[in-house]
């Protein structure tokens, strides 16, 4: 019986300790807290999130929707409608170019003659070329000038010359010195002696004769009927190479003076207009290069015949 009594009473104890312990397990669930397993280390719930749909990325927080790396908001694409327009390139103004004077009033030589040839192709020269730059070459030139809308000078700059050039094409040696001469007269006997400067009315030429013999020969004109040219021998008193006509300024290159204010000198307006015009009283040469070389071989002194 004793026995029994002791178990009995143990196994009281037993029950009262099995519902102290189940009423401790209650309280630890009604606080929050886990019970910790046997032989291992408490773990606590992570917190709960209040943003359902945050994005959960390294560092905590939630980005924006439009977050890039490095923070800040992201602009709108750029709409290529709306782009700002290329700036256009900057113009540029090229200096003028400067032009510089060629041959003008009182020039002579092979580029007058081209000059005149080339202005007679296009219709601004019409005569002859004569190698010397007088009031017919400037109201030429500035003819040329003024349908090109280039300034009216009527001396010849670069300008005017290179738009010359781009109009016409290089003169012929014919075009340069259109053929002129004229067959000469049987000689005056006055003539077939000594150094002469022979010259026929009649025929219109020169010859230049030693001691009967005819060195060359070269057409020429006279004075017109109110100044005509004196007839008779004479001799050679004055050369002047680059004369001027004090009484009618104008030029008188290889002059060789026989009578008074007559002498035998190149004309640059004969050349150009030929028999059309008339002089003052001299013999008219226009041949250039024949009365350059006459100059340089008569002498003062040297005889002149003129007749019919």
């Amino acid at each position: 019986m004793t026995g029994t009594s002791v178990s009995a009473k143990g196994r009281g104890r037993r029950t009262t300790a099995a519902v102290a312990v189940g009423m401790l397990a209650v309280t630890a669930l009604a606080t929050g807290c886990t019970p910790e397993t046997a032989g291992g280390a408490q773990r606590v719930a992570p917190p709960a999130t209040t943003d359902p749909t945050a994005d959960a990325k390294p560092g905590g927080g939630a980005s924006s929707p439009a977050a890039k790396p490095g923070g800040g908001a992201s602009s709108p694409a750029a709409n290529p409608s709306t782009a700002p327009p290329k700036p256009s390139p900057t113009k540029t103004t090229e200096a003028p170019v400067k032009s510089r004077t060629l041959i003008s009033t009182g020039s002579q030589g092979a580029q007058v003659r081209e000059l005149q040839a080339r202005l007679r192709q296009i219709g601004h020269f019409d005569r002859s070329p004569t190698g010397y730059y007088g009031s017919v070459t400037v109201s030429a030139v500035r003819s040329f000038q003024g349908k090109r809308g280039l300034p009216r000078t009527g001396g010849t700059d670069t300008v005017t010359w290179q738009k010359l050039l781009g109009m016409t094409r290089k003169p012929t040696a014919a075009e340069l010195t259109p053929p002129t001469e004229r067959p000469a007269a049987k000689p005056d006997e006055r003539c077939m002696t000594g150094r002469v400067l022979c010259i026929s009315k009649n025929s219109r030429t020169l010859s230049w004769m030693i001691d009967g013999r005819v060195l060359s020969s070269m057409d020429v004109r006279f004075g017109s009927q109110y100044t005509p040219t004196r007839e008779g021998t004479f001799s050679v008193y004055w050369k002047s190479r680059h004369h001027v006509s004090t009484l009618y300024d104008t030029p008188m290159p290889y002059a060789m003076f026989f009578s008074g204010g007559q002498a035998v000198h190149y004309s640059p307006d004969f050349a150009a207009r030929g028999y059309s015009g008339a002089s003052h009283g001299c013999v008219n040469v226009r041949d250039e290069g024949k009365i350059a070389s006459l100059f340089a071989q008569v002498k003062n002194g040297d005889k002149v015949v003129v007749y019919w």
